[in-house]
């Protein structure tokens, strides 16, 4: 009774190809930031979240259409044109979907947005996002470090997100996304492969063949000048103008590029043989303090070179010795001349290397050197691209405190809608029970800071402690019996000792509460409360000073770009943000290197890219009476069943719920063209022919063995067959074509093997 028998069906490997689609929302055939909405198989990933220098609206318009299907944000630098809009987005349009950023992204994303809305606020009434926008919006951001790999659940199983260094900027992250293991989409954008003094070069090289990949080709036709040069093209403009008894105004942004300066400016100012010590450094930005701190902090994410530094001197590379920092006009006003100022923003539409250009430009000994390309239309481009010995119109924005007729108009109004604020307050009062514990909390409106509510007795919160800088403070104020309560100050040793409250006090106590009154009556006005305006004038202003581009971008030249693809082969690419001719340039390289146009797409904004690597996929979907009749069988990756049904390319798309769901969602004139999906129906019962019965898997005899033993069934390999039973009656053996053949003497212990064999297999 010896019974042979093979699976019926060659065991099947299921290749699990994915629908991706990709539509630019900026950055699509032209220089605007970074935005594009990556969908994986329905899973919606938004790549960046740029604005330009302007603020401009109508991108907030474009995006407010896709914020309520994103699943996922991803960033890769921290400055304006990769996470600008990230406030707005969570602030005003409701974005509340994962974020996910490397560390110093985190932290350095928060100085660039403090930064710019200080700045904006010192010169108009900004409104677009608040501080306390800002801090929520990164309460939402799971922070990574590099090469950690997230496993997303429920709607975007089978995804993996892993960022890699990318070079440019500290933190900065060529993100490597993976579906089921085997689709590999590369999102690399404004990367840099080489070394620099504060940061290691990008691991691009570490990806082989990725499925996609996604680029820019804003640098293809860029060729840089040696490093060294531009280092000496930087000291040379320096040391001339400084000798010439001229200021230097070098523009920097915020956290990003700038540590890469400033941290070889002070290396020169170190060099005694510079010539340098005798003049002034100076950093200029409303959060220098923060962002050097931050610095220190985080120098595992930079070069080697510095940690080596780090470990073997003890020094921190961030420890300035000579660059003073500086967070108003007034303060580098106070920095002796001649100087070099490093100040923010690199496109001088706002912040102070706007406010010293309108100071130093009409004197011909200072100089300017601006060290990146910011958008077209912003001042510094312009200078970049038409240089000085000119005249130019130029907005002068300022706030100024109000005065005169204004100053008593604003005060009459103020007490208006104060003393409205003091009626409707009483009669909340009144209907409140009497015996009521609860405090009333009086707060003035966001935007009407400067209300004042009048009380018997009004107390303020945190008494005696003053806000400093631009930082947010909740100045509410509560009518109730005057009581401090002073927070217990700590260290790391526990309460911090004061020796006053250990003194005997022989203080007579009706001079002592006269000081009190004195001192709460002194705190009560407040800096923030003077009442401004904000006013703006065009002024012609020649520009006789010094115009110089050096190019500190820490961005990858055109000739590296090609060469770090051709040695990628990427079987797909989308090339984002260029111009047309850096576009063109690209596709025709990119047309050698990987083979077929249809394989490289250079798609313009709000444009959909179908990029499945399989061409002959379609996604069908299913009426529910034909879902009901499907039979499922658990595989590997997933559950299978047997489809036998009819493609119809119907108009009616109210099939379903469902359906019915997706057709409205689709409905919006504005949102751009869907694919239309086919829908698959049964097929008559008398249509439906059998089919041979399909087993699912690639089964290793290895494993099958570890089943068996689990099962307490003895199995040993004997010249590569596996011997199965007490009696070793059973054998399970490899066909070349890959099936799996068992055999043996027909008894309850072959039964049972062949069960154990059928469940390692999804049968359909």
């Amino acid at each position: 009774h010896f019974y042979k028998r093979y699976l019926t069906a060659t065991p099947v490997h299921i290749y699990m190809t994915s629908i991706i689609r990709l539509t630019p929302l900026s950055g699509g055939g032209d220089e605007s930031p970074h935005c594009y909405l990556l969908e994986v198989d329905g899973f919606n990933i938004l790549l960046d979240i740029g604005w330009d220098e302007k603020f401009s609206p109508s991108f907030i318009t474009t995006l407010s259409k896709v914020v309520p299907k994103v699943d996922a944000v991803l960033l890769t630098y921290p400055d304006l044109p990769h996470l600008g809009a990230l406030p707005v987005a969570v602030g005003k349009l409701g974005l509340s979907c994962p974020v996910y950023a490397t560390v110093p992204v985190y932290k350095m994303g928060q100085m660039f947005l403090y930064d710019i809305y200080q700045a904006r606020h010192n010169i108009e009434d900004f409104t677009l996002f608040t501080l306390d926008d800002v801090d929520a919006t990164f309460e939402k951001i799971t922070q990574l470090k590099y090469n950690q790999t997230v496993v997303l659940k429920g709607k975007g199983q089978g995804l993996a997100l892993t960022p890699l260094p990318a070079g440019h900027m500290i933190g900065g992250t060529i993100w490597r996304i993976v579906k089921d293991g085997e689709e590999d989409i590369v999102y690399a954008v404004d990367y840099n492969h080489k070394k620099e003094r504060h940061l290691p070069g990008c691991d691009i090289e570490r990806l082989s063949r990725p499925s996609l990949l996604i680029t820019d080709a804003f640098n293809t036709t860029y060729t840089q000048a040696r490093r060294r040069l531009r280092d000496e093209q930087l000291m040379t403009n320096i040391l001339a103008t400084l000798r010439n008894s001229g200021n230097v105004l070098v523009c920097v942004d915020t956290a990003g590029r700038v540590l890469e300066l400033a941290h070889m400016v002070d290396q020169l100012w170190s060099n005694k043989d510079s010539g340098l010590l005798a003049y002034s450094l100076a950093l200029l930005n409303n959060v220098a303090f923060n962002v050097v701190e931050f610095a220190k902090s985080q120098i595992e994410w930079m070069s080697e070179k510095l940690m080596k530094v780090m470990g073997e001197k003890k020094a921190n590379p961030f420890q300035f010795k000579h660059l003073k920092l500086c967070h108003s006009m007034a303060e580098v006003n106070k920095v002796p001349a001649p100087k070099v100022v490093l100040a923010s923003m690199p496109d001088m539409e706002c912040g102070f290397a706007r406010d010293l250009f309108l100071q130093w430009c009409s004197n011909p000994k200072n100089s300017v050197i601006l060290t990146s390309r910011s958008s077209p239309g912003t001042l510094g481009r312009d200078l970049i691209t038409n240089g000085g010995d000119r005249t130019i119109p130029i907005e002068v924005r300022r706030r100024i405190k109000l005065s005169g007729l204004e100053l008593e108009q604003f005060r009459e109004k103020e007490k208006s809608s104060s003393s409205k604020h003091h009626s409707s307050l009483v009669e909340e009062a009144l209907d409140d029970e009497s015996d009521s514990d609860t405090e009333m909390e009086v707060v003035t409106k966001a935007g009407d800071a400067k209300a004042k509510v009048k009380h018997d007795i009004v107390m303020k919160a945190e008494t005696g402690k003053k806000q400093s800088g631009f930082f947010k403070s909740n100045k509410s104020k509560y009518p109730m019996y005057p009581c401090v309560e002073e927070k217990i100050k700590y260290d790391d040793y526990g309460e911090i000792i004061r020796i006053e409250d250990f003194l005997m006090d022989t203080s007579e106590p009706v001079d002592d509460l006269a000081e009190v009154v004195e001192e709460y009556e002194e705190d009560v006005p407040d800096k923030e409360e003077v009442p401004t305006k904000c006013v703006s004038t065009v002024q012609n202003f020649q520009i006789n000073c010094g115009i110089q581009f050096i190019d500190f971008e820490g961005r990858t030249d055109g000739e590296s770009i090609m060469k770090l693809t051709a040695q990628l082969k990427p079987r797909r690419m989308i090339l984002v943000r260029g111009t047309e001719e850096n576009l063109t340039a690209m596709k025709d390289f990119c047309s050698d290197v990987i083979g077929g146009e249809n394989n490289i797409f250079v798609p313009k904004n709000g444009e959909v890219v179908d990029a499945t690597t399989e061409r002959f996929i379609y996604q069908v979907r299913l009426r529910d009476s034909l879902f009901s009749t499907l039979n499922f069988n658990k595989a590997k990756d997933g559950h299978l069943a047997w489809v036998d049904g009819v493609i119809k390319m119907t108009d009616d798309e109210r099939v379903d719920i469902i359906a019915t769901d997706v057709d409205e969602d689709t409905a919006e004139p504005t949102a751009p063209a869907q694919p239309v999906i086919p829908v698959l129906v049964p097929l008559p019962d008398d249509q439906v022919v059998g089919h041979s019965t399909n087993f699912v898997n690639e089964l290793k005899l290895s494993d099958f063995k570890l089943v068996l033993t689990k099962n307490g069934i003895p199995s040993e390999f004997q010249a590569g067959n596996l011997m199965c039973g007490h009696s070793s009656h059973v054998q399970l053996r490899r066909h070349e074509s890959g099936r799996v053949m068992i055999e043996g003497c027909l008894s309850n212990e072959y039964y049972t093997i062949r069960d154990l064999l059928y469940q390692q297999y999804a049968i359909v």
